[in-house]
């Protein structure tokens, strides 16, 4: 129609939402939080299909996985607009009552926490009282049907406290959280590595050799899953990828996760004797600083963009 004017509004100045400005805190928690889940899923996993001798090394996973959410989980709060406010989180201000929406990945993980301490934290109990440290009327909590709950909460909790902060970034429609869902499954396998690996740190003179390798196993296993969730992501999104990951993030992606974090600990543990009897706590200490490094990664590079 001749002379109509037709009036488009301008684009937005950015396709994507806001960033929401996470910085360091966020990415210590997403590192403490991994380690947390995986210390637990795997104590759990030891517990309720392990031997006696196992106990050592599962009792260092639960005390592990209690530290690292005791100090975690400030750090989230202190991240809060209004940190006085958290308790928001769980409790509902007007009516009171507890604060649950299931369409809301952070409410979720509120509660998911809120189960995690609860389970890890009646383990590490039991776990106490029953070398002495408690009295023994906790360590019922890790025998028997009340033991065996106990493990499974562990292992539920645990998994999902590993795996919920990669489903709290696909909720946004932030560059490359957004675009894909392998997040929340890289992050649930790299707690596992990393839980693993805090557990061997910690103990693996005082655990059961064969708990140690199992460890070691377990920890082989999810890392060399993690390589194939990178190439997943690398080849469904590699447009975003490529823009997200270029030049300083890519380096640290290549040699600080990849051949530091995966590749150089699987090495290690297939060659034992490579560097003595440090070989056993390097190859820990490498898988740790891989998850750090991932998870700094994967926060800093897209709220770079």
């Amino acid at each position: 129609m001749d002379g109509l004017l037709l009036q488009v509004a301008p684009p937005s100045p950015t396709f994507f939402s806001l960033s929401p400005e996470w910085g360091w805190y966020i990415v210590v928690y997403f590192f403490l939080g991994g380690i947390a889940g995986g210390a637990a899923f795997l104590s759990g996993l030891l517990d309720l299909l392990g031997e006696r001798l196992d106990r050592r090394m599962t009792r260092i996973g639960y005390l592990i996985a209690l530290a690292a959410i005791i100090v975690g989980g400030p750090l989230l709060i202190i991240d809060l607009t209004r940190p006085e406010r958290f308790w928001h989180m769980f409790w509902r201000s007007d009516v009171g009552g507890p604060m649950f929406k299931v369409y809301s990945p952070l409410s979720i993980g509120v509660w998911i926490i809120v189960g995690f301490v609860l389970f890890v934290g009646l383990a590490a109990l039991a776990s106490l009282a029953d070398v002495g440290r408690f009295p023994r009327w906790f360590a019922r909590f890790g025998e028997g049907v009340p033991g065996k709950i106990v493990a499974i909460g562990c292992i539920l909790t645990g998994s999902a406290l590993a795996g919920y902060t990669g489903l709290v970034l696909t909720g946004t429609n932030r560059p490359l959280w957004g675009d894909t869902i392998w997040i929340t499954l890289l992050f649930l396998l790299s707690g596992i590595s990393a839980g693993g690996a805090a557990m061997i740190l910690f103990g693996w003179r005082r655990g059961h050799p064969g708990t140690v390798h199992w460890l070691e196993e377990m920890e082989g296993y999810s890392s060399a899953l993690e390589l194939i969730v990178l190439a997943i992501i690398a080849a469904t999104i590699w447009s975003v990828v490529r823009v997200v990951w270029g030049g300083v993030w890519g380096a640290i992606l290549l040699f600080g996760v990849i051949v530091f974090g995966i590749l150089a600990p699987i090495y290690l543990h297939w060659r034992p004797g490579a560097f003595g009897r440090a070989t056993v706590p390097l190859a820990a200490v490498l898988v740790l600083l891989g998850s750090f490094l991932l998870r700094t990664m994967v926060i800093l590079s897209s709220e770079a963009v």
